[in-house]
């Protein structure tokens, strides 16, 4: 089963420019291979930056305009003005680059870019070099698994390794990467550990154990609990 990372969604043939690249350079680049952000590394290639479209943009819209301080203007506005003045990577790009290291897990990924407000994330070595670059989408691939591969994963991990439930003790159904868990454990820790395992598995979108019971309720074992039992 196994948690997945990074490493199975990036695109590894990642487009990057040098610190020295020119502007239209860039644009060329960028336009022909359809991107909407470059990475830019130094000669060991390790992530020195990230250009985005948006830093580009700016040149098309401030052209023309002076780099220098005005009266009550903000940080963002003068840093907008300073890229339209820019000619080459080093000056264009925002660093440093908000990256993760290979391995990292998809959520961690995933969280990272929704705290630093980014689309996209190069994925490094413990170096700090280049070896591919994620997106959104491409975080959403893990919900593209097959039910059936979702399925097995939970059957051989949680019910038969983890669990070591007798065959037959747990039903596992899945749809459109919903999981509908169903059966009597003998114990209602056991059927809370199962249901948080298989949310775990990758591609799982839900887990349902409404039919899930227990025969002994060791989380809470009051003397009404006996229903539980079904």
């Amino acid at each position: 089963m196994g948690t997945w990372n990074v490493d199975d969604v990036m695109t590894t043939d990642v487009l990057t420019v040098g610190e020295s690249a020119p502007y239209r350079e860039i644009v060329d680049l960028m336009t022909a291979r359809r991107v909407s952000a470059v990475p830019v590394v130094d000669e060991f290639r390790r992530v020195v930056g990230v250009i985005s479209e948006a830093d580009l943009l700016h040149k098309v819209e401030l052209i023309g305009e002076t780099p220098g301080w005005r009266i009550f203007e903000g940080r963002r506005r003068h840093d907008a003005r300073v890229k339209a003045a820019a000619m080459i990577a080093h000056e264009l790009m925002t660093a440093p680059a908000v990256t993760v290291l290979t391995g990292t897990p998809l959520a961690a990924a995933a969280r990272l870019m929704g705290r630093e407000t980014v689309k996209r994330l190069p994925v490094t070595d413990d170096l700090g070099r280049l070896v591919g670059i994620v997106s959104r989408g491409d975080l959403l691939k893990v919900h593209l698994r097959p039910d059936e591969d979702i399925r097995r994963d939970i059957v051989r991990e949680v019910v038969e390794r983890v669990m070591t439930a007798q065959e037959g003790a747990m039903e596992v159904t899945v749809t459109d990467g919903m999981v509908e868990l169903a059966g009597r454990l003998d114990r209602r820790s056991s059927a809370e550990i199962a249901a948080r395992l298989a949310a775990r598995v990758p591609g799982v979108v839900d887990v349902v154990d409404d039919d899930l019971t227990y025969d002994f309720d060791d989380v809470d074992p009051a003397p009404s609990t006996s229903a539980a039992a079904g």
